[in-house]
């Protein structure tokens, strides 16, 4: 095996595996709607969307098992009810969404069709790819992610280099950084990255011939080779969006103003090519994920193949009938789920990447608890009517920011550390 060709290769389809619906349409608006604060809400959007994402993998490199392993320290009951709603948020949300954002970009602009039957035709080819399961990560990796980096790169460059003079105030209603961070959230990549690390783990595995030391050394490289892409884009496409926010009108929605900035930057064949850039992008994401969740079933259930095909033939099924809502609904209908399982799935990262000495059994229960517990006002925030958790969110550090978790789990981790210390110490003597 090539080891340098196949870091490229499989950097290249993590990268559009990752980058799909939510990568498109969240950086310009976000740009849009920060001005001059666009650099603070580029560092808040890439800790979210590309860090935590790419220390994933490097999870996945150092565990080499199943998802599973993610959460196994807390105990087994806990790490399958943790993967489960994984899968099913994957395939009831944003794989649907992509179907959503490729008919309201780069089907309806164009044809005065349904969005069933974008939907239809679109999971019916995702289902074809996906049974094609040996050969998805070449796939993805040779052919699709270069056509998709040209295009960005074009209305990049070309809009970095054409905006006007004067940009409009930021209108963010919380702080830059905190803003990009939660809206980094929206784009799934964090769940992204422990479902497609999976995939790849598998399909290094389907490779043959290719050592533990080998397989770890390829995931971390792919990875930084995809988060070095990803970086150039969301950076390039949010500076974009905040570089012409003078040009559009301040209500334009997230595909409007990518349409729009598309059209300015390459004219109007610039729409036909971001109709090819929206339907690749979301397409080699959709596949990806239905790939991963075909993946985990199949080995819950002794590597049937008939499981494998049972899960994809529902994920695409799924994606039919939620594919036909508006991609804002669907946005907006995702966020008290993503309240939830973000930060649990963001501790368990993080806890995993860590020398073991530093995240002992203790202290992954301890924290996962608590980011569960604190997570829980952040999630009922979002479901019942405004100013009813006032009183409980006051008392909570940065709840009011929907970060309720973070200094809870990190006061648990420090204090369960220094006990762990403590104790070991006492031992030695």
């Amino acid at each position: 095996m090539n080891n340098n060709k196949t870091i490229l290769i499989i950097g290249f389809a993590i990268f559009a595996s990752y980058f799909g619906a939510g990568n498109l349409i969240l950086p310009p608006q976000l740009g849009f709607n920060s001005g001059p604060d666009w650099w603070l809400v580029t560092l808040g959007f890439i800790a979210s969307a590309i860090v935590i994402p790419l220390l994933a993998l490097f999870g996945h490199a150092r565990l080499q098992g199943t998802m599973l392993d993610f959460g196994k320290k807390v105990s087994p009951l806990f790490s399958l009810i943790y993967c489960l709603s994984v899968y099913i948020i994957a395939i009831t949300l944003p794989i649907p969404r992509t179907a959503a954002v490729t008919h309201e970009m780069a089907i309806q602009p164009f044809f005065d069709t349904s969005s069933l039957l974008t939907s239809s035709i679109y999971f019916g080819i995702a289902f074809i790819f996906i049974m094609k399961r040996d050969r998805i990560l070449s796939i993805l990796g040779k052919f699709l992610t270069p056509l998709i980096v040209l295009i960005l790169l074009a209305i990049i460059g070309i809009g970095l280099f054409s905006s006007p003079e004067s940009m409009n105030p930021s209108v963010l209603e919380s702080p830059a950084l905190i803003a990009g961070l939660l809206e980094g959230y929206q784009t799934y990549d964090a769940l992204g990255g422990v479902v497609i690390g999976g995939v790849v783990i598998i399909s290094l595995n389907l490779e043959g011939g290719v050592s533990f030391e080998d397989k770890k050394a390829i995931i971390a490289k792919s990875g930084l080779v995809a988060a070095i892409g990803l970086f150039i884009i969301y950076t390039g496409m949010i500076a974009v969006g905040a570089l012409h926010n003078t040009e559009f009108d301040a209500s334009i929605s997230r595909p409007e103003l990518l349409t729009g900035l598309s059209i300015k930057t390459l004219g109007n064949i610039g729409n036909v090519f971001l109709s090819v850039l929206i339907a690749l992008a979301c397409f080699t994401t959709a596949t990806s994920v239905i790939v991963g969740t075909a993946d985990f079933f199949k080995g819950l259930f002794k590597n049937s193949q008939t499981v494998y095909t049972v899960t994809a033939v529902i994920s695409c099924l799924l994606g039919v009938f939620v594919g036909q809502f508006d991609v804002g609904y669907i946005i907006v209908v995702a966020v008290p789920a993503l309240m939830f399982i973000y930060p649990i799935t963001i501790v368990l990262i993080l806890l995993n990447v860590m020398p073991e000495k530093y995240a002992s059994s203790a202290v992954f229960k301890g924290v996962a608890l608590v980011t569960v517990l604190f997570s829980i006002p952040d999630f009922l925030g979002f479901l019942l009517p405004e100013g009813n958790l006032t009183g409980v969110k006051s008392f909570i550090p940065l709840a009011n920011q929907n970060l309720g978790w973070l200094i809870p789990a990190i006061i648990m981790f420090i204090v369960l550390n220094i006990k762990n210390f403590t104790t070991n110490k006492t031992i030695s003597a």
